[in-house]
């Protein structure tokens, strides 16, 4: 590099380098010639000394090798002889070798229609595999080998064709057979679980079949042998399945047959799912329903173990989860027709046992239980449907009479059905009755009969038995607040009832509500949850009764009412009799004789209800005697006809000083009369001459007597009109019409007075 820069003489310098090196090597090189020269001249004049030598060597040579010629011919001869025989020698191992090569060819062909012919068509492919991989490449210059590598193709659509057509008669026939493998499974279940029901399934065998898969046929053993149980998945032939996946993963297209089997099970599954319109009619119904569900989903549980991505858990959740709304559907509409319990509870029971089943394949089934709670909203409104009839029967069939005991067992006979307790009974002789009628312990055992009906929908639920009781405890008001008030509402309406019937249902429902404890410890004894419980609920039944009494007791005073309403419609007073029948009237007679029986029936009652019927009744018929008076039809009235009047009130006050009803304090059932009263004593004054000063000198407390004197007045207004035609001709006869109509006007002056003070 530094010859080539710019420094001044810098090539000359090399140059002159140069030329000194290559003077030193030709100097070694002449030296090194100078030491070899002699050995070369050696060397030479050697070679020149065997010269002749060597040409007597060839002479010798050429001679030596025309007799070896001469002698070797025949040797020539047989050694061609015997090429040409080791020639033929190894075309024979060559086409021995060949050959040899070729038969394991035609035997695994032979072997491949064999194979073919029997329908072993998976072991079929792996004899082509071993053809294609193994033999045909060895003898691929064959022409035969290219026909047979030309057919395999043909052969293995000619299998796949075989294979799908197997497939397709095993989908068919599971769809068709589909409800008798869940009904094993559900047997199944149901005998783990102890359901109590027996199914008699015996030994079977696997029948295979071409078209469709067989299933195990299931029959009753004689009692003396021992009874098994088959599991769903042995009553299936599988092997179309694993014959057609192995089929077509061998052949590469296993994914194309995933996603044709995945959607014609989706396809079946919406035929499964689709009920029959009058599925909701009988339980067989529901139970091929849920058969069919449970073996489609078997099915697909043993796919998805046994084979690997056929299915897929998330395959087989998805399609779960879209039945499952279905199911839920599905049942809301049909279960919602179901009017009988006894359905509405074998409904339940099947879809336990379908949710227990799935359970155990690994299904998810919270929704079928939070569905069941739904359902038992409608099986406890159905029980009360029913429950409501068997009142309505109960109260129709009672006499409303106390029961008659005429011995200690038949005494026990009704202690052991209803819970009654009374020392003072106790200790009578018998015969005696007992104060409830024979409705009571009936309504307490139907009442019992719907806890025990509302425990079996419990039952099986996966609850706890506090959810349990206080289930029972919800149903049970139900029943006791909805169903059975009505039906005592209705019953206390009915025109039919009268008063001995209505102070038997007060009595009845009294001795009800006292049992409601009783009923309480029912509950409490068959869910083992102890009363004291915080969160435990308690009956309502104690409302119930008491509206039921009141209600009752209205009734009564109602009844009673209208009783004394028809003995006054009755009553025929003769407003212008001249003298008394010095007795009281027959009607009124007949009233209080009524009302003394009657009253003596409400010996049973409690002390105010009587006291207030017996009130409430001497009212109303104080206020029917006063209308009478106030009728604005009774222009006049005679002395007579007051003398009689007063003597039926004077009989209506013996009649509340008798205590009709004891408990009354003092005169307090006197008082009803006390307007009765006064109205005898004044207008009985009124028909003295002056009248006339003592209506005006009344006070205003005793303003209410002008409602009595009005009419009197109008009376004897009108009477003096008829009896003095001419009186208007006298001026002694003029005052006195004049005075009495003053009267009159003041009178009517008070009564509009005190109706606006009122």
């Amino acid at each position: 590099r530094s010859v080539y820069d710019d420094q001044p003489n810098a090539h000359q310098r090399f140059m002159e380098k140069l030329d000194a090196c290559i003077r030193n090597h030709d100097r070694e090189i002449e030296k090194m010639c100078n030491f070899h020269h002699q050995g070369f001249v050696d060397a030479i004049t050697e070679l020149l000394k065997v010269r002749a030598d060597a040409e007597k060597l060839k002479v010798q040579v050429t001679d030596t090798n025309r007799r070896l010629q001469d002698a070797g011919k025949e040797v020539i001869s047989q050694t061609e002889e015997i090429i040409r025989c080791r020639v033929q020698q190894r075309n024979i191992t060559t086409v021995v070798e060949k050959l040899q090569l070729c038969l394991p060819v035609l035997e695994m062909y032979i072997k491949l229609k064999e194979q073919m012919s029997v329908k072993r068509y998976y072991s079929a492919l792996k004899t082509m595999e071993q053809l294609e991989n193994l033999y045909l490449p060895r003898v691929s210059q064959y022409r035969f080998c290219q026909i047979m590598i030309e057919n395999l193709p043909k052969l293995r659509e000619e299998i796949k064709e075989i294979s799908m057509s197997d497939l397709k008669d095993f989908l068919e026939s599971i769809r068709k057979h589909s409800d008798r493998i869940g009904e094993t499974a559900m047997k199944q279940k149901q005998n783990n679980v102890n359901y109590g029901r027996n199914m008699h399934l015996g030994r079977s065998r696997i029948l295979e079949s071409k078209s469709e898969i067989t299933l195990k046929r299931t029959f009753e053993d004689d009692d003396e042998h021992e009874e098994e149980i088959l599991t769903a998945q042995d009553l299936v032939d599988f092997s179309p399945v694993y014959r057609c996946l192995h089929i077509y993963s061998v052949l590469g297209d296993g994914e194309i047959f995933e996603n044709y089997y995945r959607k014609q099970r989706r396809k079946q599954a919406r035929l499964v799912l689709q009920p029959q319109s009058s599925m909701h009619e009988t339980v067989e119904g529901y139970r091929r329903y849920f058969s069919q569900i449970v073996g489609f989903f078997v099915v697909e549980d043993h796919i998805l173990h046994v084979t690997q991505g056929l299915v897929t858990r998330t395959y087989t959740d998805e399609l779960w989860n879209m039945a499952l709304s279905k199911i839920i559907a599905v049942l809301r509409t049909h279960s919602s027709y179901c009017s009988d319990p006894d359905l509405v509870l074998e409904l339940k029971n099947l879809i336990v046992v379908f949710a227990d089943t799935l359970q155990g394949y690994g299904f998810p089934v919270n929704r079928l239980f939070d569905l069941l709670f739904e359902i038992r909203d409608q099986y406890n409104e159905t029980l009360l449907k029913k429950w409501s009839g068997l009142f309505r029967d109960i109260f129709e069939a009672d006499n409303y009479s106390p029961i008659p005991v005429a011995n200690e067992e038949e005494y026990k006979i009704v202690i052991s059905k209803f819970p009654f307790q009374d020392p003072k009974l106790d200790k009578q002789s018998f015969p005696k009755k007992l104060p409830m009628s024979q409705s009571v312990p009936q309504i307490y055992i139907q009442v019992k009969e719907f806890i025990y009906a509302s425990l079996k929908f419990s039952e099986s639920l996966h609850r706890s038995s506090t959810e349990i009781d206080d289930m029972l405890r919800k149903s049970t008001n139900l029943l006791l607040t909805r169903t059975l008030s009505s039906c005592l509402q209705n019953l206390i309406k009915k025109p039919h009832i009268g008063l001995t019937e209505l102070v038997q249902i007060i009595i009845n429902t009294t001795h009800l509500e006292q049992a409601c404890k009783y009923l309480e410890d029912f509950i409490s004894n068959i869910t083992n949850i102890s009363q004291v419980t915080v969160h435990t609920a308690r009956l309502y039944g104690l409302s119930t009764f008491k509206d039921a009494r009141h209600a009752a007791e209205g009734e009564i005073y109602t009844k009673l009412n209208q009783k004394i309403d028809e003995f006054i419609q009755i009553a025929d007073y003769d407003w212008t009799m001249s003298e008394s029948d010095g007795r009281a009237s027959g009607y009124l007679m007949d009233l209080i004789n009524f009302l003394r029986s009657t009253f003596q029936v409400f010996t049973h009652l409690p002390g105010k209800v009587a006291q207030t019927a017996c009130m409430s009744a001497c009212q109303h018929l104080s206020t029917s005697l006063m209308q009478m008076l106030l009728d604005s039809e009774l222009k006049q009235i005679s002395m007579g006809a007051i003398q009689q009047f007063n003597l039926d009130v004077i009989q209506c006050e013996l009649f509340a000083s008798s205590e009709p009803v004891p408990g009354f304090q003092g005169d307090t059932l006197q008082l009803a009369f006390i307007d009765l009263r006064q109205v005898r004593h004044y207008v009985t004054t009124c028909f003295a001459w002056k009248w006339a000063n003592l209506l005006f000198g009344l006070s205003r407390g005793q303003v209410r007597i002008s409602f009595f004197a009005l009419p009197v007045v109008h009376g004897m207004k009108d009477s003096s009109k008829k009896n003095n035609i001419f009186a208007q001709f006298r001026k002694n006869d003029r005052d006195k019409q004049k005075l009495i109509e003053t009267v009159v006007k003041q009178l009517r002056s008070l009564v509009n007075g005190m109706s606006q003070h009122t």
